[in-house]
């Protein structure tokens, strides 16, 4: 089908290869390129549509985002030009982590502004639940543990999102990641305007993001990071009871949502919860980093899909997920049997923490805890909030992880994959995240779009390497060989570079700074990141 983004089109849909609109008479493809297929929902200043790219081989599916105010006078035309040129700068300049929908294209077209997006193929939270029914407490804090980090990554990039909920988090089929989209809200650099104050409007969506999600300070237009933090506890809240906001009371004295009574979570959780929800932004946590610490869990202490419960076959019908066997299938229900490959993993590593924190206290308990999974605290990195890392213990061979990645694996983090040879292995999209990989040999390997972030990869052998858009935050690469490789687009910012070869590299638009290119080793083959080649 091909599907008329005239707005007034009486009938919108029309045969697979027709031209024009059989309804209104408009042209059916976009821009000469984009054929668009059916619509994905609708906002109060926008549209999207899933379409096709018959610019590239294959026809690639996309998102195409359409403006459509809500309203015809200048100023809320003007605001919602504003809203979709925010929204392209933000993506385009945080696009490049995995866990974010890359930008496309952005352009306008007969008095139309449209943002094409990579397509995020998956369920959204709001459909897992509806789906698969209420989260754990296990699977909230699984939860907040693959989203936290990202959260931090945002906002470290001076970024608001303002509109977090169900909704707009999409576990991506391709490899059970958690995205997060629809940027249309952010707050970074643009000055707001007056809204209307009628409800659920357009500049309702664009002041103050989704009422009920949004806290007080957002609602009265001073949005601050720590009102991101607020929504993500009422998306846990939702997770945990399947309700929304409007669903819930409210305390009349304080404006503080009454959820307690409806959910079973230890105290713990609950304490961190509540502040996250506190009313009052002074005493709400006030970055994503506070709220990992006082979980007490590492990001990524178990891979994304394997550190959720697996719901067993029994008593339920079989659902089929080819390339997630590992991925979760959360479920409240105390008789369903279940088994927790990652819960043991997470439970041991928080107690290793408080037996070295007593251990350093003197306080020696002599609990036999397995030394295995002791964990070295680390208090702060260059912004001052680094979460400890823990040791890595899994180890798959050279053979094990081609042929896990041949049959639909992409989550290998916190893997020990030093010393293996992975000379021109294709191993694009992979999550590395805090995975070992000390003088393993990738020369010529294709790792496009592959989150290293926090990896160790020193003295690696990158010779040649695809490492397009790669996500490197905190990763080590010390003395690692990175002659020729292409690391366009990729993020290095707090990489360790000191005596990385970079000779030849490309790091045209790549995220990195003179100070570190500075440590490393470059020559006139060098590609800097405005697309120069030459040496500082």
């Amino acid at each position: 089908m091909s599907y008329c983004l005239n707005p007034i089109c009486p009938n919108p849909e029309n045969l697979v290869y027709s031209q024009r609109c059989q309804s209104c008479g408009s042209q059916l493809l976009l821009r000469d390129r984009y054929q668009v297929i059916k619509p994905l929902g609708q906002g109060g200043f926008g549209a999207t549509f899933l379409a096709h790219d018959q610019g590239l081989p294959g026809e690639p599916s996309c998102v195409i985002k359409q403006l459509r105010p809500s309203g015809s006078a200048p100023h809320v035309l003007q605001m919602a030009r504003e809203l979709f040129e925010r929204e392209a700068k933000t993506l385009g300049k945080i696009g490049n982590h995995p866990q974010v929908p890359r930008l496309l294209d952005y352009f306008e077209d007969h008095e139309q502004f449209y943002l094409v997006q990579e397509y995020i193929s998956g369920d959204t939270l709001q459909e897992e639940v509806k789906l698969n029914g209420i989260l754990s407490e296990t699977g909230v804090k699984q939860f907040l543990s693959e989203i936290l980090p990202l959260l931090q990554y945002i906002h470290e990039q001076k970024v608001i999102h303002r509109d977090i909920k169900p909704a707009n988090l999409i576990r991506r089929t391709q490899d059970a990641r958690m995205v997060l989209i629809d940027f249309g809200a952010v707050k970074n650099q643009v000055t707001q305007g007056a809204t209307n104050q009628s409800g659920q409007t357009a500049l309702t969506a664009y002041a103050i993001g989704t009422p009920g999600f949004a806290p007080p300070e957002q609602m009265a237009m001073r949005p601050v990071y720590a009102s991101d933090i607020y929504a993500l506890g009422v998306t846990c809240i939702y997770l945990l009871t399947s309700k929304t906001p409007k669903d819930l009371d409210y305390n009349p004295n304080t404006g503080e949502m009454m959820w307690e009574h409806l959910v079973q979570v230890s105290d713990h959780l609950s304490n961190v919860l509540r502040k996250m929800l506190d009313v009052s932004v002074r005493s709400r946590y006030q970055s994503a980093a506070e709220v990992l610490r006082a979980l007490e869990i590492e990001p990524y202490l178990e891979s994304s899909a394997k550190g959720l419960l697996i719901k067993s076959d029994t008593g339920s019908k079989e659902r089929t997920h080819n390339h997630l066997e590992n991925s979760a299938v959360l479920c409240s229900n105390p008789s369903a049997a279940v088994t927790s490959v990652g819960v043991a993993q997470v439970a041991a590593a928080i107690r290793a923490r408080r037996a070295k924190a007593a251990e350093a206290a003197g306080l020696h308990q002599g609990s036999g805890m397995a030394k295995s999974t002791t964990l070295a605290n680390s208090n702060s990195n260059s912004n001052g909030s680094q979460i400890q890392k823990s040791k890595v213990e899994r180890k798959l061979d050279t053979q094990g992880l081609l042929t896990a990645y041949l049959k639909g694996r992409r989550d290998f983090a916190l893997h020990n994959l030093s010393l293996l040879n992975l000379q021109g292995a294709d191993l694009s999209q992979t999550n590395f995240h805090s995975a070992q990989l000390q003088k393993t040999n990738l020369q010529g390997a294709n790792l496009q779009n592959s989150d290293f972030g926090k990896a160790s990869l020193t003295r690696a052998n990158l010779k040649d390497a695809n490492l397009s858009k790669a996500y490197f935050n905190h990763a080590d690469l010390e003395g690692a060989d990175l002659r020729g490789a292409d690391l366009s687009n990729a993020y290095l910012s707090n990489a360790n570079l000191r005596g990385a070869n970079l000779c030849g590299a490309n790091l045209s638009s790549a995220k990195i700074s003179d100070e570190q290119l500075a440590l490393a080793k470059t020559n006139w083959m060098t590609v800097r990141p405005n697309g120069k080649r030459g040496l500082l």
